[in-house]
């Protein structure tokens, strides 16, 4: 007969623990709110038409796809130009209220290497089509594209790492004769003499090109030919915060100059000069001036502005445009 193991007297038996209450369900209202898509609202006034510019947009489809509707409204409170658009990766739809009218752009991406792209304008029945192709690498393609309903032979674009070349069929008329000539443009970029040259050619107008940059300084000289107009653009850095840019007309004597201080990423204070039209201005800007209302202190970009007429300094005016973004 086995023998009995006595009982170990450390043995504690735990206490015993009450069933935990069953979590709380949430609320219908509580369930929809969730899966609500955030909604962006974007309002900006400007001074000087003295217009609201309002946008209202929304994500859905896990960011596959963008709603946005966006109209303007004066002092009065009349609303104008309001216009409905919907975004996605391969379809794009634009429809103007006032107008009845509507913009359909597509993207279908055929095979590796192989793009269609279409416009459609409902209203007018015009649009445009595009196939682009990749050639030997992905940095070499062509593109062919065609006005609907057609008119002729497409306009083909060839695009490489140095620039595009295109070639399009003109239809001109002179002196009641129908001329039909081939155009030709096209941009080439490249490095030259520690700089960036680029060439622009259009129908027998050439532009050339230069810019050298380094820490403090930046040169761009331009000139056009056969108008031989010719301009330079002069920029210096004095630190991280100030900069001096300043642009100079042969042809016409005129010229500008803009000196931008900057306080941070969100402050800026700009004044400047221009001759072509006896003017003199300056700005601050509250928030990044090429950046979104979004990054900004409190989500708000404000812009002050005062010009100043040389001829006329007592019609000087004060503007300014204030940007406000809510998330709900």
């Amino acid at each position: 007969m086995a023998e009995s193991v006595p009982p170990n007297p450390d043995f504690v038996v735990p206490p015993s623990t009450p069933p935990s209450a069953p979590p709380d369900l949430p609320s219908p209202l509580q369930s929809l709110l969730q899966r609500r898509p955030a909604v962006r609202v974007t309002s900006e006034f400007d001074s000087e038409t003295s217009v609201f510019f309002h946008k209202i947009s929304c994500k859905f489809f896990e960011s596959l796809a963008k709603l946005k509707v966006s109209f303007q409204n004066n002092s009065k409170g009349e609303i104008y130009d309001p216009q409905v658009a919907f975004t996605s990766k391969y379809l794009s739809l634009l429809y103007d209220v006032e107008e009845q009218n509507a913009v359909v752009k597509s993207t279908v991406d055929v095979t590796p290497g192989l793009q269609l792209r279409a416009i459609h304008d409902v209203k007018a029945q015009q649009g445009e089509l595009a196939m682009v192709a990749d050639l030997a690498s992905p940095a070499y393609k062509v593109e062919l594209l065609s006005a609907l309903p057609t008119a002729g032979l497409p306009k083909a674009t060839l695009k490489f790492p140095l620039g595009e070349v295109s070639f399009e069929k003109k239809v001109e008329v002179e002196e009641e004769e129908v001329q039909r000539m081939l155009s030709i443009s096209g941009v080439v970029k490249g490095q030259f003499f520690n700089g960036a040259c680029t060439a622009q050619y259009n129908d027998g107008n050439v532009n050339l090109r230069y810019s050298y940059k380094d820490e403090e300084m930046t040169i761009i000289p331009s000139i056009s030919l056969p108008s031989n107009v010719l301009s330079l653009a002069f920029k210096r850095r004095f630190g991280p915060s100030d900069k001096l840019s300043y642009l100079y007309n042969f042809d016409s004597n005129d010229w500008s100059a803009v000196y931008k201080h900057t306080v941070g990423k969100d402050y800026k204070l700009k004044a400047g000069y221009d001759s072509q039209v006896r003017l003199g201005w300056a700005s601050l800007w509250v928030g990044d001036e090429a950046g979104r209302a979004k990054t900004a202190p409190m989500k708000t970009k404000v812009q002050f502005m005062l010009q100043v007429p040389q001829d006329d300094i007592g019609s000087s005016a004060l503007m300014f445009r204030v940007k406000k973004r809510w998330d709900i």
